[in-house]
């Protein structure tokens, strides 16, 4: 008896990891699928690549149809909120028309070291790790130029790059766009007291009421007020069970790494608080113009970084050419949700910025 029991255990832990391999194909050894080419005539490019930046390793992951494509760098939120693992679910329509870049910023992701010194997450920082970067896949692609992505924090460090070092960028494109933080949180707040005082959620209310009048410039209060904001509908666009099986069944990411992807998220934007959260950024008066073209995507609900700020900033902003995309569905995860249009959109920006050079 105990050695057929041995053997059906030995057989169900098989079909166990079997089965874990091909709904979690990255769990036990980190790949990325490869990229069907356009045509005979392109070549492809499918990468998972470390890089030193900064003086440490960092991780990027590189897909396109046609490695001749313009490169699409995205800068992802968080700051620790990296985007590599949600790649594989978003991208297709984008590896069609741009070589597109994720990049695990130092601290997020595969880029969150054992040992990590979070002492080094500056903005500086941040911007001359990007600055190396983006020279790399200039040099890499032999491109003169790139397009860069911001989303969220990654949005503030974006319009940054785009304003001091121009000469790097085709266009820039700001989604769910930072502009002014104090601004934001009293924004947030009106929308928050009315959706609470709608639903008669008093105990939400009195939670609100003791957070005080914003700007919530201490980081516990910031946090708890975020997680207000979310749970209204004002800042992910999908559920975070969905999330995670989308994350979940990346190629990309090892379990190793999705315990040091939840361990810079959980740190967040923590050591950086005093130095970028905590004091006022206004980028109407710090970056009233920009010598690219610049676009802001946002969702019509979000109410992490609001849409009436976005649509002041791009009024006031002077740029070679600019617009405001609203995707009227979503909040501050448009390309969660609604996930072909702001494919489509990016298209159509690309196809846009490149008539107007010519």
């Amino acid at each position: 008896m105990y050695p057929r029991l041995l053997i059906m255990l030995l057989f169900a832990l098989l079909i166990i990891a079997l089965v874990m391999y091909l709904v979690f194909p990255g769990l036990l050894k980190p790949h990325t699928t490869p990229v069907k080419p356009r045509d005979n005539s392109t070549v492809s490019i499918a990468e998972l690549k470390k890089l030193e930046l900064g003086g440490m390793d960092q991780y990027i992951l590189i897909r396109g149809m046609d490695r001749s494509k313009p490169v699409l760098l995205w800068l992802h939120g968080g700051p620790g909120a990296a985007q590599m693992p949600l790649a594989h679910a978003l991208d297709k329509e984008l590896e069609s028309e741009f070589v597109v870049v994720h990049w695990d910023q130092r601290g997020a992701g595969k880029s969150n070291h054992c040992g990590f010194d979070a002492q080094t997450m500056t903005f500086d920082r941040y911007k001359d790790d990007a600055l190396e970067l983006v020279r790399y896949l200039k040099k890499r692609f032999g491109q003169e130029k790139v397009f860069l992505l911001g989303h969220s924090w990654g949005s503030q460090l974006g319009m940054e790059l785009a304003a001091q070092h121009p000469e790097h960028f085709h266009a820039y494109i700001g989604v769910s766009q930072v502009v002014d933080n104090h601004r934001g949180y009293e924004i947030s707040r009106e929308w928050l007291l009315k959706q609470m005082q709608q639903a008669e959620n008093h105990g939400d209310l009195d939670k609100l009421e003791k957070l005080g009048d914003p700007p919530y410039t201490r980081h516990e209060k910031h946090v708890a007020f975020a997680h207000m904001v979310g749970d209204y509908g004002g800042n992910f666009d999908v559920s975070m069970p969905r999330l995670a099986w989308m994350a979940l069944r990346a190629p990309e990411y090892s379990f190793r790494d999705y315990l040091r992807w939840f361990n810079g998220a959980n740190r967040g934007s923590g050591p950086m608080w005093d130095e970028v959260y905590a004091t006022r950024t206004n980028y109407i008066e710090e970056i009233p113009s920009v010598q690219i073209p610049v676009f802001f995507l946002a969702g019509k609900n979000d109410y992490n970084t609001p849409l009436k700020l976005v649509e002041e900033y791009c009024q006031h902003l002077d740029a070679p050419m600019k617009d405001l995309i609203v995707f009227e569905q979503s909040a501050h995860t448009p390309f969660l949700g609604e996930k072909e249009a702001f494919s489509a959109a990016l298209i159509r920006l690309k196809v846009k910025v490149e008539n107007f050079y010519e």
